[in-house]
């Protein structure tokens, strides 16, 4: 499971350092892709293709389906660690992340997630949570 909140940069030739925790467990090769909210995510292998399965099954007659898919797959890329811990992010996702400098990764159970520090700050204010939480019923999930 991926969880924590790291904060890193990215340099100008698109290059970013994976946590260590981050790093033992996504395995040699891994999956980058637009994620929702305006981040990215990366993906385990395994878990990518659990993904791209439920992908596979979506009826090609539908229009919010084919949209669905070729969000996350289009601009899909497959991922190494450099020697020294860091990937390429491509200039494309860069651009729809808005990645500049600095950037923070989040772990999110299955995937992590990559965001632009200030996207981050918009997206993780826990104001309205109490209503957030109680909606959460209605998904079966009570604590």
């Amino acid at each position: 499971m991926f969880m924590g909140e790291y904060s890193h940069t990215i340099d100008a030739k698109g290059r970013l350092i994976i946590p260590s925790k981050f790093r033992e467990q996504l395995g040699e090769e891994f999956v980058l892709t637009k994620g929702l909210d305006g981040c990215l995510s990366i993906y385990p292998n395994d878990e990518w293709a659990a993904f791209e399965e439920k992908l596979r099954a979506l009826p090609l007659t539908n229009k919010n389906a084919r949209t669905f898919s070729r969000f996350f797959v289009a601009g899909a890329a497959s991922c190494e660690l450099d020697k020294q811990g860091r990937i390429l992010v491509p200039a494309t996702l860069r651009e729809f992340a808005g990645l500049e400098k600095d950037v923070v990764l989040t772990g999110n159970i299955n995937r992590i997630e990559i965001w632009s520090k200030e996207k981050w700050n918009e997206n993780s204010n826990y104001d309205d949570m109490d209503a957030i939480a109680e909606s959460m019923e209605e998904m079966g999930i009570v604590i």
